[in-house]
Formats: C-alpha cells, sequence, structure tokens
C-alpha cells in the first residue's frame, strides 16, 4: 500500500469515528458550534476526585513530593471492594477533603500493590490510606482507627481523615 493510500485510509477512518461520536452524543453537525463540551473524568481518578491532579506511579508520587515539599498521600484500594467504595463516596462528598488533595498534597490512588514494602506495614489489605513526607518517611503517626487495620478508614471515619491530612500538611511545614 502507498503513503497516499495509506494516508486516505486513515482520514476515512477518523472520519467514521468523528461520525459516530456525533450520532452517539446525539449532536447535530450544524449545531456543533454551540456545543459547550463536557470535560471527561480523569482516569487517574478512578472516580475520588476527577478535579485532583492524580500522579500515575509511586514512583513519579515520591519524586513530585519531593520537589514540590507537599506530602504525599496514598490511598490503596480494589475498584470491585464494597468498603472501598463506600470510602471513595466519602472522601468524593467531603468538600474539605477534597480542597485540602487538591491544593495541598501529591495524590496517587493504587489498584494494585506497590513492591515498596512501606506502603503495607500491617499488611495488603483494602482500603488504606498512607501519608509519605517529601523526605520520603512513611507517616507511622498518621493512622486510622482500627489497632488491626492502622491506615484503613470507613465512611464514618472522616473527620479523623481530614484530622489526619491537616497534621500531614502543618507537620510537614513545622519539619522543613
Amino acid at each position: 500500500m502507498h503513503s497516499s493510500q495509506l494516508l486516505c485510509s486513515l482520514l476515512l477512518c477518523n472520519a467514521l469515528v468523528v461520525a459516530a461520536q456525533r450520532k452517539l452524543q446525539k449532536v447535530p453537525a450544524q449545531e456543533e458550534e454551540n456545543v459547550t463540551w463536557i470535560r471527561m473524568p480523569q482516569t487517574l481518578s478512578r472516580g475520588w476526585g476527577d478535579e485532583i491532579e492524580w500522579v500515575q506511579t509511586y514512583e513519579e508520587a515520591l519524586a513530585r513530593s519531593r520537589n514540590s515539599k507537599k506530602p504525599l498521600m496514598v490511598i490503596h484500594h480494589l475498584e470491585e471492594c464494597p468498603y472501598s467504595q463506600a470510602l471513595k463516596k466519602a472522601f468524593v462528598s467531603s468538600p474539605e477533603i477534597q480542597k485540602m488533595a487538591q491544593e495541598d498534597f501529591i495524590m496517587l490512588n493504587l489498584v494494585h500493590s506497590s513492591t515498596d514494602d512501606n506502603l503495607a506495614p500491617d499488611g495488603h489489605y483494602v482500603p488504606r490510606i498512607l501519608f509519605v513526607d517529601p523526605s520520603m518517611t512513611v507517616r507511622a503517626d498518621l493512622t486510622g482507627k482500627y489497632k488491626n487495620r492502622m491506615y484503613a478508614y470507613e465512611p464514618e471515619d472522616i473527620s479523623n481523615l481530614i484530622e489526619n491530612m491537616r497534621r500531614a500538611k502543618t507537620l510537614i511545614h513545622a519539619e522543613l
């Protein structure tokens, strides 16, 4: 196939995709100029807050935390876990958590185990939330209320999570 034929094929495929999208969105072609496009949710958020800037990997999160001098908040969860889903709903429903997550933290949510054993100091259960300071130290002093799952939070523990977020950012500024 010649390059011009390949280019024509690609343009035709693109036109078909655009036409299919218009049909699915039910947007008439003549009204396209007047359409306000809805921002699609950020895939890295996984439903934990689309307005939050999420990093993709633990390594990237550590580097950004170190460079920005902001604490890292790591959320371990599973999509099909009802406890993770309940915590996610409470997390998203809290304006204070969403604001602090947007402004004061490097945010990472993981649906798989990290290779760093420091992120599972008391086991690989979900959901669990850990804080890491810019010196790459896991904050063992910022825990939930459960003795057998120290970093677990449930929807009714949101006030405890808010307090730990405040402590993570306050202590970090005092320590640096």
